[in-house]
């Protein structure tokens, strides 16, 4: 199931490495070294966007690791295993968006 080329292209301007994957019947969005706000624990970490809906939320982006920034975070998905690795997701219930670069932005803009 791939994504618009001009989605993954926009996606690709934040952060180079990006990689489509599937598992499950569910299509995910791969960004290596993904640069966080400054503040938060890790500069840089993985993400992966699930631009579908999942788990009660409109879309979810997990991390690689959990992130400290100076905002209080509900970190309420553990250790969810996607693609062979274990991920975490803090509760951040933002409306839908149309675009996977806005999807990645406003978790990011609550990181700050």
């Amino acid at each position: 199931m791939p994504f618009p080329e001009d989605q993954v292209a926009e996606l690709k301007q934040l952060c180079p490495d990006v990689q489509e994957c599937e598992e499950g019947g569910c299509a995910y969005v791969l960004l290596r070294g993904l640069k966080l706000p400054d503040g938060c624990s890790a500069s840089v970490t993985d993400a992966l966007l699930c631009p579908t809906p999942r788990d009660g939320y409109h879309f979810r982006l997990f991390f690689a690791e959990r992130v400290e920034s100076g905002v209080q975070l509900n970190w309420n998905a553990s250790r969810v295993r996607v693609l062979e690795r274990n991920w975490d997701a803090f509760s951040w219930n933002v409306g839908a968006e149309p675009r996977h670069i806005q999807m990645v932005a406003a978790y990011l803009r609550h990181l700050k």
